[in-house]
């Protein structure tokens, strides 16, 4: 594992030093830094990130629970590697999700949550978002909007999990201007056709939406650790 600067945990917002310590080791690894397959001691990482032992070993537990992390018993951790098989299970199974969502939407009688999007996603193309980590955000929050009108609880859990699984590829599909331009044009195409009660229509879009996005965060993923395996060799 290369050894880079990072933020001190004490600089961060006010949460437990756990918390901060399990925020800034999980972007390490959304940036790459942390490349899939590394392995690591905790004393190195403990380094790194300038805490002690007990709140990195909590953050890192906590990032072992959610699949990021693999340990080895008396020979430290490893990050998890990237298992594409497994993310387009997960895209499967939240395409299932929120067709199912958007096909309820388009029988609801009332539906608040359109409202709420279109103050989002319908707007002229001047007063679109353009920073890619707030484009990242908002279209997280406009797929769990579609789980969340259905009012299933379990649903909603599942897609939560879902979410947070492919986060660390997903949100690669903004760092690009075209994909923030499609994201916003795709998502008004959507909010449209259910508007409009149109179904199959609604699904047909959601559901190439989903498959490209899909098909450019797996090119961008493999593409970023191309370049960063590169810059580790460069300066070793």
């Amino acid at each position: 594992m290369k050894l880079v600067a990072v933020t001190p945990p004490s600089a961060l917002p006010n949460v437990t030093l756990a918390e901060r310590v399990y925020a800034q080791i999980k972007q390490l690894i959304f940036d790459f830094v942390l490349l899939p397959g590394d392995r690591f001691s905790e004393s190195d990482l403990a380094n790194q990130v300038q805490v002690s032992r007990t709140p990195l070993r909590q953050a890192l537990q906590r990032l072992q629970r959610e699949g990021f992390l693999l340990v080895f018993p008396k020979s430290g951790w490893q990050v998890a590697p990237l298992d594409f098989e497994t993310f387009d299970q997960l895209y499967d199974l939240r395409v299932l999700l929120e067709t199912h969502a958007v096909a309820k939407l388009c029988e609801a009688e009332e539906r608040p949550v359109l409202k709420e999007l279109a103050d989002v996603w319908l707007i002229k193309p001047h007063e679109r978002q353009t920073a890619f980590i707030t484009v990242d955000k908002l279209d997280e929050a406009f797929h769990a909007a579609l789980v969340r009108s259905t009012g299933n609880a379990e649903m909603i859990r599942v897609h939560e999990d879902i979410t947070e699984r492919i986060r660390i590829i997903r949100r690669l599909d903004f760092t690009k201007p075209a994909r923030v331009e499609a994201t916003y044009d795709e998502h008004a195409r959507i909010l449209r056709a259910i508007t409009r009660r149109r179904a199959d229509e609604a699904l047909r879009l959601l559901k190439a939406h989903v498959a490209q996005s899909k098909a450019e965060v797996r090119h961008i993923t493999l593409d970023m650790l191309y370049q960063a395996r590169q810059r580790i060799a460069a300066g070793a």
